[in-house]
């Protein structure tokens, strides 16, 4: 007997993330355009028939059209503020709270039920998400990620360029362009790092998961103790998913 196979799909402002999952465990990830969501889909039907369902969530509109193909050719479970959480949700307007932050929290909860977790993701915009020891939920914060900041220098500006995120080459940036991979970088990690450290003082016990695109540019540059995981998030809709079909 086969063993049968979940199908994750996480659409997200940029770019759409698929993957496949056997007993918890990631076989196999895809990163394509919203244009190429079902083409990316079709392949893995293809390449693993024992897929048998599956959970779609989705920060960006998706085409209904996509929707009702993938309900079409699979059991699909659609992620929204109705579906039953492994972890106690105390935040104040639960229906604003984006069902990426709900995925990464799921997957804290799951992983470290019993311990103070605060989960970063590194994309579009900067989430901070905190889930204490009793596994509630109580809130984070968001900030702009660092593509949305080089963007923003350049549209809110006459004369500033639109730049490429790089490693700035000092902390004095000695040119415009190398001034603004120094404000930028330096800003991101100086805040991170800040926010850790804000929470450790009153959660010293503190496990820190980074999560998201620029995750791994990032875990480079932090002074603080990380889990880098950048497919946490694909995690907590596969814990997500089950949870559901379980109840």
């Amino acid at each position: 007997m086969q063993t049968p196979l979940n199908l994750i799909v996480d659409v997200g402002n940029s770019f759409v993330k698929t993957a496949v999952f056997t007993k918890g465990e990631l076989v196999v990830k895809k990163i394509s355009t919203h244009e190429r969501l079902l083409t990316t889909i079709d392949e893995l039907l293809i390449n693993f028939p024992e897929i048998s369902q599956g959970i779609i969530s989705s920060v960006a509109r998706v085409d209904q059209g996509v929707v009702r193909q993938l309900q079409s050719l699979l059991d699909l479970f659609i992620l929204d503020h109705t579906a039953k959480l492994p972890f106690k949700n105390d935040y104040r307007t639960p229906q604003t709270l984006g069902i990426d932050r709900i995925a990464l929290v799921a997957a804290a909860a799951v992983k470290y039920p019993s311990r103070h977790a605060l989960i970063i993701d590194a994309g579009t915009c900067i989430t901070y998400d905190f889930k204490n020891k009793e596994n509630t939920y109580l809130g984070g914060a968001i900030a702009p990620g660092i593509k949305l900041r080089y963007r923003s220098l350049n549209d809110f500006t006459a004369n500033l360029p639109l730049l490429r995120q790089q490693n700035p080459k000092d902390i004095v940036g000695d040119s415009t362009d190398n001034a603004i991979h120094s404000g930028v970088i330096y800003g991101v990690q100086h805040e991170i790092d800040g926010i850790i450290l804000e929470y450790c003082h009153t959660y010293p016990d503190l496990i820190v998961i980074l999560s998201g695109g620029d995750a791994e540019f990032l875990s480079k540059r932090l002074k603080n103790t990380i889990f880098a995981n950048s497919d946490f998030l694909l995690e907590g809709l596969n814990h997500l998913l089950a949870f559901n079909k379980s109840q």
